[in-house]
C-alpha cells in the first residue's frame, strides 16, 4: 500500500507559478498511474492532470498549457509545475495514485494553493 504527502501549496499572487510534489513511501511508484486533482468548497474533487506510464499525460482544459506533470519513479515523487494561475486555480491539490492491476486508489491529505493578489 502507497502512502502519498503533498508538499509545495502556498499563497502566489495572479500570473505566478508554483510546484507542488508529491512523496509516495511503501510502494514502488512505477506500479501505480499517477494523478493530481483539485477540490474547492461545494464542488466535487476534479482531475487536473494525470500520467499514465512514465510518457502519457493528460489535462484538463482548463490547465492545458499552463501545468505539468511529471513522475521521477527512481526518487518516488511526482509533480506538478503549474505556471501563469489564475484565482480560479484556488483549491486543495491531491495527490493520486491507482495501482495499475488491482486498480485501488490512494490519495494524499492534500495541499492548499491559493491565488489571490
Amino acid at each position: 500500500q502507497v502512502q502519498l504527502v503533498e508538499s509545495g501549496g502556498g499563497l502566489v499572487q495572479p500570473g505566478g507559478s508554483l510546484r507542488l510534489s508529491c512523496a509516495a513511501s511503501g510502494s514502488i511508484l512505477s506500479l501505480y498511474d499517477m494523478g493530481w486533482y483539485r477540490q474547492t468548497p461545494g464542488k466535487g474533487r476534479e482531475l487536473v492532470a494525470h500520467m499514465l506510464g512514465s510518457s502519457s499525460t493528460n489535462y484538463a482544459d482548463f490547465v492545458k498549457g499552463r501545468f505539468t506533470i511529471s513522475r521521477d519513479n527512481i526518487k518516488n515523487t511526482v509533480s506538478l509545475q503549474m505556471n501563469s494561475l489564475k484565482p480560479e486555480d484556488t483549491a486543495v491539490y491531491y495527490c493520486n495514485a491507482r495501482h495499475l492491476v488491482l486498480h485501488s486508489d490512494y490519495w494524499g491529505k492534500g495541499t492548499l494553493v491559493t491565488v489571490s493578489s
